[in-house]
């Protein structure tokens, strides 16, 4: 296999890359690997996540959510 490390500017290896030949017979072989591969999100999905936020900022602003440090919001992301 041809694995390429990905190494932040002080030398730690932060990631590995897998070749795109590789990453399907390793797909082939083992089940489950594609739900780690990420998928663009659609139109939809993005307006759905959106509204969700607004309507939970709206309840927030009313006193009926309780609102969470913003670390807390980056550390999830």
């Amino acid at each position: 296999m041809n694995v390429q490390l990905i190494q932040n500017d002080k030398g730690k290896t932060t990631g590995e890359f897998i070749p795109t030949k590789e990453w399907k017979q390793l797909k082939k072989q083992y089940s489950g690997l594609e739900d780690l591969e990420y998928t663009e999100p659609t139109k939809k999905q993005i307006l759905q996540e959106l509204k969700e936020a607004v309507m939970e900022l709206c309840l927030i602003e009313k006193g009926k959510l309780k609102s969470r440090p913003a670390m807390e919001l980056l550390n999830e992301l």
